[in-house]
């Protein structure tokens, strides 16, 4: 699968939950998301437990805060799994995000209103295709997004949750 996604701080998280709902987004529920990030090369490789999502993930994107093409592999778990002792102990603990998640459909986009412990409030907007054929849609999708969200370029951030963790040494 491949997406095209963005993410970007905000401070009105009620606007932008106004914003979908006008738009006829499609609320699938909030979650409280424990994300633990493995040590590992070539990519990011993330285990997910929720209530509502629970999955094993690898993934491969530039830390850039433009709308940003991201590569990814995943497998959905069932939630009580023993995967996350298995890895700890075969690729070691990088960091570990928790976070509150609201999440939003419209159409192939995916949002998350985010609040990340230690970090703050986000909001992220991913485009999701099926290959390289898409990006040009996926890319007008996001921009498209960002100008109804009004999201300034000072508000965008290149890095993952797990990296903006590590470099503030929470």
């Amino acid at each position: 699968m491949i997406n095209v996604e963005i993410k970007a701080r905000i401070q009105n998280p009620d606007r932008v939950r106004k914003i979908l709902m006008a738009n006829g987004a499609d609320f699938r529920g909030l979650d409280r998301q424990s994300d633990t990030y493995f040590n590992c090369t070539g990519g990011r490789l993330k285990l997910r437990e929720g209530q509502v999502e629970n999955s094993l993930i690898f993934y491969r994107r530039p830390d850039t805060p433009e709308p940003k093409v991201s590569e990814y592999e995943l497998e959905r778990l069932l939630p009580e799994n023993e995967l996350k002792n298995v890895l700890s102990a075969a690729l070691g603990v990088k960091v570990c995000v928790e976070k509150e998640r609201e999440i939003y459909f419209i159409d192939n986009v995916k949002f998350h209103i985010d609040r990340v412990d230690g970090l703050g409030r986000f909001v992220e907007i991913e485009a999701i295709g099926e290959d390289a054929s898409d990006l040009e849609r996926l890319h007008e999708q996001c921009s498209q997004w960002l100008q109804l969200f009004d999201i300034e370029e000072e508000q965008l951030e290149s890095r993952s949750y797990s990296d903006m963790l590590i470099d503030c040494g929470c």
